[in-house]
């Protein structure tokens, strides 16, 4: 089993999901930046311009590789293919980080363009404990997984998700990454307190936190329903909830994720330096 506790080799500072169009500017004038994130289904060719982008990138910037395709806590087994394919990609990138979500997107050899939530019940805990060590045997180190945005709550579930993630960590020695959009939409949805979510979560195995934008609607009864978009600058509320846990956690790498309608770099940089003036506060 590997060590949850390990030292993080992503520095504490922001770091923002890297998008082709910004290359230019983020060599140029990379202002406060820190890191660098990628998805790792979009890096996992031989060769091309997105691959010898990547490799200036890292030469100048930590990485860290967010996987998005391997169905941790899908029913059937992992896609053995994916996963050699990110094993090649991590071990001629050798990034600071990896990770993953807590969430399923395949069945019956169907792949479903979504992160579709769990039910947290021990026979779940099992499968998905399993698949983590699957992962980290073949790819040789920790995986960090990611806490997912909730629209319903499962009726089946026996224990939190907070206990679910804590259990987790306990049996496969991953480690935890904290999306604090993620908190406020489910907190939101579900009609519950994302401090208490913060209180509750296991802090101490957070290896990254990420913030993002998300999108606001109504269900059917005219209540609040946010959608985790990635498409939008982060909302105040959701600054305030990162500081909050910023004063449990400590300073900890912090990623900006804006993935959907793009904006030009002037918007993500003035993210960045929201997120450093986060930070900084901590440290001071």
């Amino acid at each position: 089993m590997l060590d949850a506790t390990q030292t993080p080799l992503l520095p504490a500072r922001p770091g923002v999901g890297y998008k082709a169009q910004h290359y230019a500017d983020i060599m140029a004038s990379p202002g406060p930046l820190g890191w660098l994130e990628i998805h790792a289904e979009n890096y996992m060719g031989d060769g091309g311009r997105p691959i010898a982008q990547l490799r200036h990138l890292a030469e100048r910037f930590p990485i860290s590789v967010h996987g998005v395709g391997l169905s941790i806590g899908g029913e059937d087994d992992l896609d053995t293919d994916h996963l050699a394919r990110l094993k090649h990609l991590v071990g001629w990138l050798n990034p600071a980080s990896f990770s993953e979500h807590l969430a399923w997107s395949t069945h019956d050899s169907h792949f479903y363009n979504d992160l579709l939530p769990l039910p947290y019940t021990t026979q779940t805990l099992t499968r998905v404990a399993t698949h983590i060590n699957q992962v980290q045997d073949v790819v040789g180190r920790q995986m960090l997984l990611e806490n997912p945005s909730s629209y319903l709550a499962f009726a089946e579930s026996t224990m939190s998700e907070t206990d679910f993630l804590r259990e987790l960590v306990a049996r496969t020695g991953c480690g935890l990454l904290l999306d604090v959009n993620n908190v406020f939409v489910s907190a939101t949805n579900l009609q519950t307190s994302p401090q208490a979510y913060i209180d509750a979560f296991p802090i101490d195995a957070v290896g990254e936190i990420h913030l993002g934008g998300h999108d606001e609607d109504q269900d059917e009864t005219g209540a609040p329903l946010l959608i985790d978009s990635h498409g939008k600058a982060v909302v105040d509320p959701v600054w305030a909830l990162l500081d909050y846990t910023l004063a449990k956690s400590g300073p900890k790498p912090l990623l900006i994720e804006w993935d959907t309608d793009v904006p030009d770099w002037s918007v993500l940089s003035a993210e960045i330096a929201r997120a450093d003036a986060a930070l900084a506060m901590v440290l001071a």
